[in-house]
């Protein structure tokens, strides 16, 4: 899906912010990228989530490369968590698919407050 109004620079330079994010954090890139995508490239809910989920996974392996050469991966924990996050990623998306779009906003700014109170606390 092609977004002309949005330039190919914006969505390099965001995509450095989220990279930036996922990779210092070890995670939450996804929720950066999807207010990004929202307030700088025009997408709707549904799309900003769609697309963050296909950002996320090149991200995430290359991200993976480096732990990986540190030798900072559990790779036990990482297959048990890895089973349960496939199906839990099923699910989400197959929901994702159904809610409409109010709902999707509504859920993922109350899981972001919750996520920076639990942070500040």
């Amino acid at each position: 899906m092609k977004k002309t109004n949005c330039k190919k620079i914006t969505y390099v330079i965001c995509g450095a912010i989220v990279g930036f994010v996922n990779g210092f954090f070890g995670g939450g890139g996804g929720m950066v990228c999807v207010p990004v995508l929202k307030k700088f490239c025009g997408y709707n809910e549904k799309q900003s989530h769609a697309t963050t989920i296909g950002v996320i996974l090149p991200l995430c392996i290359a991200s993976s490369f480096v732990y990986i050469y540190q030798n900072d991966i559990d790779f036990l924990s990482l297959a048990l968590l890895s089973l349960g996050a496939i199906v839990g990623g099923i699910l989400g998306a197959k929901l994702l698919c159904k809610l409409n779009s109010k709902w999707i906003e509504i859920i993922f700014a109350l899981i972001m407050l919750f996520a920076g109170i639990k942070t500040l606390l």
